[in-house]
C-alpha cells in the first residue's frame, strides 16, 4: 500500500527538522564550551553528559508524558519551541553555572523526542519495513544541511568574504581570492551562532509540529522499566557478548563527537568555519552505507561479519586520526616521520558512517532475531540503555579524562598529543573487533535478517 504524499512530505520533514537541530550544535559544541567560552574540558564535559543522561530518564519523563496523556505532536512542538528559546539564549550565555542549568533543561526536552519522532512515524506508515528508511533519511540529511548551513553562515559573517563576493568576476583571479579566503576566513564567526542556527531551526520545528498528523496517546503504554525484562538475554553468553562489546565501542565515539574539530583546527591547521561541513563526509558515507553497502553485506557475508566490519571500521578511523600529526617512529640509528596526509585523515570520516550503519542498524536486526517476540520491545530498550545512555556518558567522562591526561599546558598554551589521545580508543575498538570475532558466534537462527533492510 502506497503513502499519501501529504503524511510523506510531514514525516519527512519532521526527521529532516529533528537532526538538523542536533547537528547545528552538536558536532562542534564541545569546541565551543571548552575554548571558545573558555570552561576547559571538565565543564564541557559535564555539558555534554547531559544528552546521555537525559537519554537515560526519558522514558520516565517525556515518554510516558506522550504515551499517555499528551498526543505526540503537541509533546514535539511545545518540546521544541521551548527548547529553542533555551538554545537561543544559551547563544549569549557565557556563564558556566547558567549554561549548565539551560543545558540541563534543554536535554530533558529533546531527549523524549529521539524515540518520539520514530514512535509517530511507525503510527502512520501503512508498511513500516519498507516505508520508515525512506523517512528516516531525511534525518541524515537534516544532520548534513545543519553543517553546510553553520559553515556558510561563519563565511557570510566574515566582512572580507562578503566584499570580494560583492566584487563578483568571473576571473582566475577573483576565484583565488574567494578561495583563499574560504578556507582562512579572515575574522571569527559570530558567537553562539551554532545554538543561533539550532535555536531557530527548533523554533521552525515547533510550529511546524503542530502540523503533523494526529497521533494521541495510546491507551496502553509501554513501561519505562521495560528493559529489565530482556535481561534474562545475558543468560546467553553470545548475547552477553555482544552487548559488552556495543558499550565498550559505544564509549569511543565520544572521541569523535568531542574531539574532531579541535583536532581539525589545531593539527590540520582547519578553519573553524570549514569543519561543520568537512563532518558531514560521515554523515554521506553513512547514507551510501545504510541505502546500499548494508543491505548488499547482509546479503553475501551474512549478520555476523556485516557487524564485526561495523567494529573494525572505528580502529582504522582512529589509527588514520593517530597519524594525522607528525609521529617518530626510532629503528636504531633510523628515524622514520609517520604522517597521514590530511585529504586522507578528511577521507577517513567516512568510516564513522560506514561504521554506525554496519554496527548498530545491525545490532538492532540481531537483538530482534535473538530475543523472543514478547520481549523485543524491552530488549531494543536495553540496547539503547545501555549504548545511548550509559555507554554515551561514560565514553564522555573518559574523553575528558585522556584528552586532560596527553594535554600540557593550559588555555592557549596548551598542547595535545594527538596521536597518544587517538591512539586509546584505536586500541580498545582493535580490542573489541578481536573478541568479537573470537568470542561472539550465535547460532544461525539469530543471523538471519531476510526482510530487515529494504
Amino acid at each position: 500500500m502506497s503513502m499519501p504524499f501529504n503524511i510523506r512530505f510531514r514525516l519527512s520533514v519532521m526527521m529532516f527538522l529533528q537532526l538538523a537541530v542536533w547537528g547545528a550544535w552538536f558536532s562542534v559544541g564541545f569546541s565551543y564550551f571548552s575554548q571558545d567560552l573558555g570552561f576547559g574540558p571538565g565543564v564541557a564535559g559535564h555539558l555534554f553528559g547531559f544528552l546521555w543522561l537525559a537519554c537515560i530518564v526519558a522514558p520516565f519523563v517525556g515518554g510516558q508524558i506522550a504515551d499517555r496523556w499528551f498526543p505526540t505532536q503537541y509533546f514535539l512542538a511545545i518540546s521544541h519551541l521551548v527548547g529553542g528559546v533555551l538554545l537561543l539564549v544559551m547563544a549569549y550565555t557565557s556563564d558556566s553555572t547558567t549554561m549548565l542549568v539551560l543545558m540541563a533543561f534543554y536535554t530533558l526536552l529533546y531527549a523524549p523526542t529521539l524515540a518520539l519522532v520514530n514512535s509517530l512515524a511507525f503510527h502512520h506508515l501503512s508498511d513500516p519495513d519498507r516505508q520508515f528508511g525512506g523517512i528516516r533519511v531525511f534525518g541524515t540529511l537534516g544532520w548534513i544541511a545543519a553543517g553546510v548551513a553553520l559553515t556558510l553562515w561563519r563565511h557570510l559573517s566574515d566582512p572580507a568574504f562578503l566584499q570580494e563576493l560583492g566584487g563578483f568576476g568571473l576571473t582566475g583571479e577573483w576565484f583565488g581570492r574567494l578561495w583563499d579566503l574560504w578556507w582562512a576566513p579572515s575574522a571569527a564567526g559570530l558567537k553562539g551562532d551554532l545554538f543561533l542556527l539550532a535555536g531557530g531551526c527548533s523554533l521552525l520545528y515547533g510550529l511546524f509540529a503542530l502540523a503533523l498528523p494526529k497521533t494521541p496517546p495510546r491507551k496502553s503504554a509501554e513501561n519505562p522499566l521495560a528493559f529489565l525484562g530482556a535481561l534474562k538475554l545475558l543468560k546467553d553468553p553470545n548475547f552477553a557478548v555482544f552487548l559488552a562489546i556495543a558499550f565498550v565501542v559505544t564509549t569511543e565515539l565520544q572521541f569523535y563527537f568531542m574531539l574532531t574539530n579541535d583536532f581539525f583546527v589545531k593539527s590540520l591547521g582547519m578553519s573553524p568555519a570549514n569543519v561543520p561541513m568537512v563532518m558531514t563526509v560521515a554523515q554521506l558515507a553513512e547514507i551510501v552505507a545504510m541505502w546500499w553497502l548494508l543491505p548488499l553485506a547482509i546479503k553475501r557475508i551474512g549478520l555476523r561479519w556485516t557487524l564485526a566490519l561495523g567494529v573494525i571500521a572505528w580502529p582504522l578511523r582512529y589509527v588514520i586520526f593517530a597519524l594525522g600529526e607528525p609521529y617518530q617512529v626510532v629503528f636504531g640509528d633510523m628515524t622514520f616521520n609517520l604522517m597521514a596526509p590530511h585529504w586522507l585523515v578528511v577521507a577517513s570520516l567516512a568510516f564513522h558512517g560506514f561504521g554506525y550503519a554496519f554496527f548498530f542498524v545491525a545490532s538492532q536486526i540481531y537483538v530482534n532475531n535473538a530475543a523472543h517476540s514478547d520481549i523485543r520491545a524491552s530488549a531494543q530498550s536495553l540496547l539503547t540503555l545501555v549504548t545511548l545512555g550509559a555507554g554515551m556518558w561514560l565514553g564522555t567522562q573518559l574523553t575528558v579524562f585522556i584528552l586532560d591526561y596527553f594535554t600540557t599546558g593550559k588555555g592557549v598554551e596548551a598542547v595535545t598529543n594527538w596521536t597518544a589521545v587517538f591512539l586509546v580508543p584505536c586500541v580498545l575498538t582493535a580490542a573489541c573487533a578481536v573478541a568479537y570475532l573470537v568470542f561472539f558466534k550465535p547460532p544461525e537462527k539469530q543471523l538471519k535478517a531476510e526482510g530487515e533492510v529494504a
